[in-house]
């Protein structure tokens, strides 16, 4: 059984649609597949709707957290969707999203590049707009080769566009995916080459809070780090994935080009008691 937790769609900062995701993750001979689009559960009616029989769709969001000026991301799976505060939270994270592309773009005008929030907001479309959509503005106008060197070089946390947003604090985020009877995952913990990470004693304090498991397989991740979030997983007691984080054409990512244990799958399922997957073989 092949199994990807973590893709994004145009309803955040994917290039496939819903139903684009699941039926090219048919063909990717995956057998579960989680959408996770940031901060919003926009995608899930469509990519139900086209689920091609025989896959199994496991409903999901990635959360915008920040703690001690760390910026992280929370994979929520099987949560109740219409749980009214964690509904409200992701609102709050939501709203703020325009505004701060608004800023970042006006940020990138000031140092003399010539991309606009219509071009922007063009490229988004619907989706929750962020910054790979300024980042495939900045492409497509020759002012960078790809989305990893935006980030690099005008994005990241320490960028000289970067502006900041309103995020959850993680161990608000856990508490309120429980409440809503879903389960956690760090997502990408220790993808060093996105910027600051959290250091290992606030995953230590999080697991105690009641995180459920860290994604340790991930392109941003490499073996040796690999080794070392399977070795903290081992001691902290947590699930340990695996994932593409695939974006469709905006990242280098395939899907299922990492994947999760079934064993490790089942566990997640057996946890939530908010949804349940759409069932398909894998369900």
């Amino acid at each position: 059984m092949r199994i990807d937790l973590h893709t994004h769609s145009t309803a955040s900062d994917g290039t496939d649609t819903p139903a684009e995701l699941v039926r090219n993750a048919a063909a990717a001979g995956l057998d579960v597949i989680a959408l996770t689009d940031h901060d919003t559960v926009a995608g899930h009616a469509e990519a139900r709707a086209a689920r091609p029989e025989g896959l199994t769709l496991v409903t999901g969001a990635e959360l915008s957290c920040r703690i001690d000026g760390v910026s992280l991301h929370m994979l929520a799976y099987l949560f109740d969707p219409e749980e009214p505060e964690l509904a409200r939270e992701r609102e709050l994270v939501r709203d703020d999203r325009v505004p701060r592309a608004r800023a970042i773009v006006a940020k990138l005008r000031d140092l003399g590049m010539p991309v606009t929030w219509e071009q922007v907001a063009g490229i988004a479309g619907d989706g929750a707009v962020g910054r790979p959509h300024i980042a495939t503005a900045l492409m497509d106008l020759g002012v960078v080769r790809s989305v990893d060197e935006a980030f690099r070089t005008l994005l990241s946390h320490d960028g000289p566009a970067y502006v900041e947003k309103h995020e959850l604090d993680p161990f608000e985020a856990i508490r309120l995916v429980k409440g809503a009877g879903g389960v956690t995952v760090f997502a990408h913990p220790l993808a060093v080459k996105r910027g600051h990470c959290v250091p290992e004693s606030v995953i230590a304090e999080l697991a105690a809070a009641g995180l459920d498991g860290i994604e340790v397989d991930h392109m941003d991740h490499d073996a040796p780090t690999r080794a070392r979030l399977r070795a903290m997983a081992a001691d902290l007691g947590l699930l340990t994935t695996g994932s593409s984080d695939y974006h469709g054409s905006r990242k280098t990512c395939r899907l299922g080009e990492y994947t999760t244990d079934p064993e490790i799958y089942g566990e997640i399922v057996r946890r939530a008691t908010g949804a349940f997957p759409v069932p398909g073989t894998g369900g």
